[in-house]
């Protein structure tokens, strides 16, 4: 609801007569009080109470109608709410009603609790006698009043429009509310309350609608929409269709027209800032700063290079210095004297020295020759693994053993580096071959990677699926019920089981000499592994995979690896990241501009099992025919529209089409909006009080002593005098 300044306390109140009366519209939105006569009323405020606790002192306060927001940082309020006296439009709480009437007082600038002036306050139409007792016991017992009336503010909104020459002495007054509706016809100047029909369906149910479409379009947007900013888009962009079918399929289709009578609600948002362009001195002083950097981890290379070197030159000269001393050693005192040096002999000493030289070229930065060159035959450097072991003492036997692993390592070695460099070779090949194909047509080419890129992750994701299968399988049966790894390697586990059972027939001959042979190596690898024809093949299926991974990246900007989950898991995209920009802020409302008015007439729409504001006046005229004939054009000729729901555009021109095909041809129909729909029922009391026959439609607090209850049943005051 819109935020209303606090009303100021009146300075005027002991100027007016005793007898001059107070009129109050007590209306289910607003509480407006002011004097008899006058043209406006003198406080306004929201009919509504809130209790909440300073956050200082705990102390509960009462909070009457609006506030000023900034005060309210002070308390605290998410254990309170806003609480109103009404339960629709009836008057039930009258606790909370208590300190409505307390601040309007006061506010009026009455002293105390003692009200000296006649009160004429407004009701709902057929009022419950238990709440207008307790209404006149509020007035007369707790402030003193001497006299009282009710009056219903349809009616006098429609006595007032007909003072001014809107609506005719016979009509039906359309009063649509807060929380409810009513149709009451207007026979002479008097309300006939037998036939009035009354709906529970108002503003505040479509206020709530369109705060639950909006939050459901837009959830991101949810602390945004408040009650009070979607209670100001509906008085701004609601308006209720003349055919609500045309107008939906008009939205259906789009277009132009469609465009036009969609309105934005642009939320508040920052642009990102904007990055400007350095200067010509920023970027002379980083290159400075970078060039200062790069000398400095210059020097820190050099320094550690000479220091690199430093190491390898006295290594070196120690290890030339020892082959000297090995030198004037005899032959006998040969393994004594390494022993004590670490070394085991002469060829390991001299290995070291090629070693050490290479690295000290390397680190100065000459030219290393071919290692094949440097390197001496392997006779040279392994001279004890061609001789029997039957020749060879325990010294050299173990010197022997250390001789074939590292001739084995260093082959190995080899071997590994052979293989990177021809795997690299053949990958800088196939990255040649691949950038001719796309500069010759560099779309077929992009599209031919993206179809094997896909045909590769299909088929690792399939050998994933099987081996997955296979940990779930029992001998030759396959739990999962499926083509799994079980089944498809049968004839290897059969081949290993042959292995195994081949090489314990042999052990069981004699000794077991299993392993003193390079073949049982290889019958061993045969028995440890599950001999899949396919691991070959996955493997160049997975580098290949990853090749082509790599070269989408690279020239397709718009791809997005998948990511490696597992077996079981289904593959998803990494989410991608977008700048928020100004229409992620935006709220479109379109369809429920009129969506949401259109429960006045359609009330089913949101669960309300009751009739329209065009059905009410049908059921009203109905009622009223059978009383009197002949009356249903002089009321359809005058049917008066008031309350503060009424303000929709459209909505008289759709209550006379609605009523037209309720009524029968070419009847008289005429349907008007009040002058101000807001403030015209207070305005028509404060002319009915101001009037001097007013104190003879009143009951005095001596009345209410006396006749109780039963006389406040009874009790109607007369609209015309």
């Amino acid at each position: 609801m819109p935020y209303i300044t606090r009303p100021s306390r009146q300075s005027d109140y002991n100027n007016f007569p005793a007898s001059c009366p107070i009129v109050i519209d007590n209306g289910g939105s607003n509480f407006r009080i002011g004097w008899a006569g006058e043209s406006d009323p003198r406080i306004t405020f929201r009919n509504v109470v809130q209790r909440p606790r300073h956050k200082a002192t705990g102390e509960t306060v009462t909070i009457v109608g609006d506030h000023d927001p900034a005060l309210m940082k002070y308390f605290d309020c998410t254990r309170s709410s806003y609480r109103s006296a009404f339960d629709s439009n009836v008057v039930y709480q009258f606790e909370i009603m208590e300190y409505v009437l307390d601040f309007g007082f006061e506010r009026m600038g009455a002293d105390g609790s003692k009200v000296d002036h006649p009160i004429l306050i407004t009701e709902s139409v057929c009022n419950p006698v238990q709440s207008r007792s307790k209404m006149a016991e509020l007035l007369f017992e707790t402030y003193g009043v001497p006299s009282l009336a009710f009056g219903v503010d349809a009616a006098f909104s429609y006595k007032y429009n007909q003072g001014l020459g809107i609506c005719s002495k016979d009509g039906l007054a359309i009063c649509v509310g807060l929380t409810t509706s009513h149709s009451i016809p207007i026979v002479s100047g008097e309300p006939v309350f037998e036939a009035c029909c009354r709906a529970n369906i108002g503003g505040y149910h479509v206020t709530d609608y369109l705060k639950q479409l909006l939050s459901l379009k837009y959830p991101n947007h949810m602390p945004s929409i408040t009650w009070e900013k979607v209670e100001d888009l509906k008085m701004e962009h609601g308006y209720v269709a003349l055919d609500y079918t045309s107008e939906v399929r008009l939205f259906q289709k789009g277009g132009k027209e469609a465009e036009e009578k969609t309105r934005c609600w642009q939320l508040p948002w920052i642009p990102p800032p904007t990055e400007e362009p350095p200067s010509e001195e920023e970027i002379a002083r980083k290159a400075a700063i970078k060039e200062k950097q790069g000398q400095r981890l210059r020097e820190m290379a050099a320094a550690k290079r000479s220091s690199r070197i430093n190491e390898l030159e006295n290594e070196l000269n120690g290890l030339e210095f020892l082959m000297k001393q090995l030198e004037n050693v005899e032959e006998n005192d040969i393994p004594a004297f390494l022993s004590a040096t670490g070394y085991v002999s002469k060829q390991e000493i001299e290995s070291s020295i090629v070693k050490v030289s290479q690295s000290l070229r390397k680190a100065k930065g000459e030219q290393v020759e071919n290692e094949d060159k440097l390197e001496s035959s392997t006779s040279e450097k392994y001279p004890l693994i061609n001789i029997p072991d039957n020749m060879l003492s325990p010294e050299q036997l173990k010197e022997k053993r250390k001789q074939l692993f590292l001739k084995t390592t260093s082959e190995g070695r080899q071997r590994a580096k052979q293989k990177r460099f021809e795997e690299e070779l053949q990958r800088e090949r196939q990255n040649q071959q691949d950038e001719e194909k796309r500069l010759e047509n560099p779309e077929l080419y992009l599209e031919q990677l993206r179809t094997k890129h896909r045909e590769l992750s299909e088929k690792v994701e399939q050998r994933k699926r099987l081996k997955a299968n296979g940990t779930r399988t029992n001998g030759n049966q396959n739990l999962s019920g499926g083509v799994g790894r079980g089944e498809r390697l049968n004839a290897a586990q059969k081949e290993r089981m042959r292995l195994l059972t081949t090489a314990a027939f042999d052990r069981g001959k004699g000794e077991d000499t299993f392993g003193s042979k390079d073949e049982d190596w290889q019958l061993y690898k045969l028995m440890s592994r599950d001999n899949d024809d396919d691991d070959d093949g996955q493997e160049e299926d997975e580098a290949e995979l990853a090749r082509v991974t790599s070269r989408l990246q690279d020239i397709d900007p718009t791809f997005v690896a998948k990511l490696d989950v597992g077996p079981f898991q289904p593959l998803t995209e990494a989410p991608r990241f977008r700048p928020l920009t100004k229409e992620d802020f935006q709220i479109i409302i379109g369809v429920e501009r009129f969506r949401c008015p259109e429960i006045l007439f359609q009330p089913n729409m949101i669960g309300v099992d009751q009739a329209g504001l065009d059905e009410m006046a049908g059921i009203s005229i109905q009622r009223l025919s059978v009383k009197e004939n002949g009356i249903e054009d002089r009321i359809t000729n005058s049917i008066l529209v008031t309350g503060g729901s009424c303000l929709f555009h459209g909505m008289t021109d759709r209550l006379e089409a609605g009523i037209r095909m309720i009524r029968p041809f070419q009847s008289p129909i005429r349907v008007v909006r009040a002058s101000d729909p807001v403030l015209d029922a207070w305005r028509g009391a404060a002319s009915y009080a101001a009037a001097p026959l007013f104190l003879r439609q009143t009951f005095s607090r001596q009345d209410y002593y006396e006749k109780g209850e039963d006389w406040l049943r009874r009790y109607h005051i007369r609209y015309s005098l």
